[in-house]
């Protein structure tokens, strides 16, 4: 086997699976958005694992807040990864109280600031590198590489960056390059995005300059009495990452293919859509996304059903029509309804002759015989998107209207 840089690296992967998920809005009031499935069988949190596991990285840290429990319970220690072992491996970090000063002690403000809670930890560990990635990205990518471009350089930050729309650039941090690949600018959610190349949120540092930026950085917000937030170092693109460019080390890495951000229902619904209408290059048989949701029977596709350029998990049970949807594990479509251009979740419940346009059904929820969820037509936009939370209850003929939010457990 040829030997690179990466395989003799000493290499800590972090992935960072604690915000409230917020955006998501009802979808993420009792579910940690790193456990929203994605494409039926899988969750947000098993593309990061599988792209370590895939990389050949062991040492894995998965950092957890909102919810942390749930999602201990969905990753199971590593094992669906091969990350469960006696040295190294998997490791759930929690927010503990009583575990710093003050200031530092349980829940904290912002993936930066998380970096600063564990900088002893990574200290205690003594890596070489560090890769540190969020949990609610879909993309394949192997981290070797990137890791190898980083010590090839002597890098001391490397941001792996993609291009969107520069409509959409203005939700990431926004990156300027020179073509030796020198990060010349980062801006931090710009209201005018002057680029669309953005960062991923999959970075890699050498420890030392990343733990000596995050101590100063908490210095000069902690003697700053002006600060709105003092001692907080926030997400990455707020100070982080801008002191690091500052320093004059930092490099730019394209990722070549497909990558989205599922951190707003809108995108969350597209990557969808672009599953059905598009080659994404997500799933290869040589990079395998790994999941641990469980077994179900074979899907069902009973006499009368019609299925038009969907995708259907196991153990669901379809007698009505599916068309332009994303159906989860375990659904069952009665007779006569109708579900168009939606994303089910499991378990989901849909009676004879209801009806789903354009809307996100989370997990559990029943919709009622002769319900009509959605917009009355096809063709609506996203940002009209229709959201039930997890275990909702529409009642017979109901009507839940275009753009509704219901609360999880709801009974309409």
């Amino acid at each position: 086997m040829t030997t690179t840089p990466s395989t003799r690296a000493r290499i800590l992967a972090i992935v960072q699976a604690g915000g409230a998920g917020s955006r998501m809005d009802v979808l993420t009031r009792e579910t940690p958005k790193p456990a929203l499935p994605f494409a039926g069988t899988y969750r947000l949190v098993d593309f990061p694992l599988s792209n370590l596991r895939n990389s050949g990285i062991v040492d894995v840290w998965l950092s957890v807040q909102y919810l942390g429990q749930q999602l201990a319970d969905v990753v199971a220690n590593g094992k669906p990864w091969d990350l469960d072992r006696h040295h190294g491996g998997f490791k759930l970090i929690m927010p503990e109280q009583g575990a710093g000063s003050p200031a530092e002690d349980g829940f904290v403000n912002g993936n930066a600031e998380e970096l600063f809670s564990l900088r002893d930890a990574i200290r205690r560990h003594r890596p070489e590198v560090v890769v540190v990635m969020s949990a609610d990205h879909v993309y394949r990518l192997d981290y070797t590489q990137v890791v190898d471009a980083h010590l090839a350089r002597s890098a001391e930050c490397t941001i792996v960056t993609t291009e969107v729309g520069v409509d959409d650039a203005g939700h990431h941090a926004t990156i300027t390059a020179t073509k030796t690949g020198i990060v010349r600018r980062l801006d931090y959610k710009p209201d005018h995005p002057s680029t669309g190349v953005v960062a991923t949120e999959v970075t890699v540092y050498s420890p030392g300059p990343l733990i000596e930026v995050l101590e100063n950085l908490h210095r000069q917000l902690s003697a700053d009495s002006t600060a709105e937030e003092p001692n907080q170092l926030g997400d990455f693109g707020e100070h982080l990452l801008p002191a690091m460019v500052k320093r004059g080390h930092v490099y730019a890495y394209p990722l070549p293919g497909y990558w989205r951000d599922l951190g707003r229902p809108e995108t969350y619904y597209a990557a969808h859509t672009e599953l059905l209408d598009t080659d994404t290059d997500l799933f290869d048989p040589a990079w395998p996304i790994t999941t641990n949701t469980g077994s179900h029977l074979p899907a069902r596709l009973e006499k009368g059903s019609r299925i038009v350029n969907s995708m259907i998990s196991p153990g669901c049970q379809i007698a009505g029509t599916v068309d332009r949807s994303v159906i989860g594990p375990g659904v069952t479509i009665a007779a006569g309804a109708r579900v168009y251009d939606s994303v089910v979740h499991a378990d989901v419940v849909v009676e004879a002759d209801a009806t789903i346009h354009t809307s996100i059904i989370a997990t559990g929820c029943t919709i009622g015989a002769g319900a009509r969820i959605g917009p009355s037509r096809r063709g609506t936009r996203t940002p009209d998107l229709t959201l039930l939370g997890p275990d909702c209850v529409v009642a017979t003929g109901r009507t839940i209207n275009s753009g509704a939010r219901l609360e999880p457990g709801t009974t309409e």
